[in-house]
């Protein structure tokens, strides 16, 4: 129904910048119903479970883990179904795997769906 395609991860050095971007597509419903309700990006690093990273509200209000806040960045276009994370001054420990997840609104529910997630590495 909903697929989530991450795209933008690689290989990085300490201080560097990347950007994710998350294109949304498929059965996400009716854009003047409120579809992608949130957008939002989760990572799995190394020793650690899945974690929340940041969202974003169709509204625009944004939210962020205590780690990202000053460094990353997100924002969406709601009629392009793309959400974007702008990682800047990466540091080693937010290597990991970064998934793209969203909420999606159709007919007053509420669907998760996830990405399959992208690579992200900083190293020297």
């Amino acid at each position: 129904q909903v697929q989530l395609v991450e795209s933008g991860g690689g290989s990085v050095r300490p201080g560097g910048s990347l950007r994710l971007t998350c294109q949304a597509s498929g059965n996400i419903g009716n854009s003047a119903a409120g579809n992608l309700f949130m957008m939002g990006w989760f990572r799995a690093v190394a020793g650690k479970q899945r974690e929340f990273v940041a969202d974003i509200m169709r509204g625009g209000n944004a939210q962020y883990a205590d780690f990202a806040q000053g460094r990353f960045t997100i924002s969406r276009d709601t009629a392009k179904n793309t959400a974007w994370l702008q990682m800047d001054n990466v540091r080693p420990d937010d290597t990991g795997v970064y998934y793209c997840k969203v909420i999606n609104r159709v007919g007053g529910e509420l669907f998760d769906h996830w990405g399959q997630g992208t690579q992200v590495t900083v190293s020297s």
